[in-house]
């Protein structure tokens, strides 16, 4: 039985210089804003603040590796990018984002680290830590969006911050609730009936079909959209409207 008595927050990343952002935010309830370090700068980060203050959008901050040659994609531990850093690098980014909400007035919600920052984070403890110790000492009132599943979780709960499971639209799943890596075969999910299909099971039942066959356990409080995928807008309205029909509400947020 389906249910239909619950909410969903439905997210996209934002702000990354895409032409879809404004046809996007009718659609969503959170945006992930990116502050600048691996796309975007004030003047976008403004204009997607503007946006979202219009749709009733909550705000998030999207920090990531200084890497906009690699829009943010490529792990730069791996590549001399020190874990002392990480702290320094994740509040320059909040203060960013924060000064232009100062601006209007607006409320920062949450924190979703990008791209190769985010699935180091997943499955790495000690980059978790970092992250959420440098959120805790900016804003404990943040709250932290990571992967269903991953050890941001647990990392999240011991600095005291909430944490919001998230899932993916338009990604496919390994069957260690990891998503595949982009540079595998299939990583993208490119029909939007399977995406549709993906999120409503992962919504209503709590579970992901994995690449390779079967099924894992997911938790499912925010949907993620990728603002800069080929199908954004089309997915956003077409999780939205298909959510409603389920009577599966958007969340709403006091953004003042």
């Amino acid at each position: 039985m389906l249910k239909t008595d619950r909410s969903v927050d439905l997210n996209c990343d934002m702000g990354e210089g895409m032409d879809s952002d404004a046809a996007i935010f009718p659609y969503i309830s959170s945006a992930n804003i990116s502050c600048g370090y691996h796309a975007g700068d004030a003047d976008t980060i403004r204009r997607t603040v503007e946006l979202a203050l219009r749709h009733h959008v909550a705000i998030g901050a999207h920090p990531s590796y200084p890497d906009r040659a690699n829009f943010g994609r490529v792990d730069l531990l791996d590549k001399g990018f020190s874990l002392e850093e990480i702290p320094g690098m994740i509040v320059d980014q909040l203060i960013i984002l924060q000064a232009i909400c100062d601006e209007f007035g607006v409320r920062l919600h949450h924190v979703k680290p990008h791209g190769a920052l985010y699935n180091r984070a997943a499955r790495d403890p000690e980059v978790s830590a970092l992250i959420c110790r440098a959120i805790r000492e900016f804003d404990p009132s943040l709250q932290l969006y990571g992967l269903s599943g991953s050890v941001m979780k647990t990392a999240a709960e011991h600095h005291g911050l909430i944490f919001v499971n998230e899932v993916f639209a338009d990604r496919t799943y390994r069957a260690d609730g990891s998503l595949t890596p982009r540079t595998e075969p299939g990583a993208l999910i490119e029909e939007a009936a399977q995406s549709m299909t993906q999120v409503l099971k992962m919504v209503e039942e709590g579970r992901v079909t994995v690449s390779g066959g079967g099924e894992i356990a997911i938790t499912a409080e925010t949907i993620c959209l990728h603002g800069d995928g080929s199908h954004a807008a089309e997915y956003a309205r077409m999780i939205h409207d298909g959510l409603s029909e389920k009577g599966i509400l958007l969340k709403l947020y006091d953004l003042r």
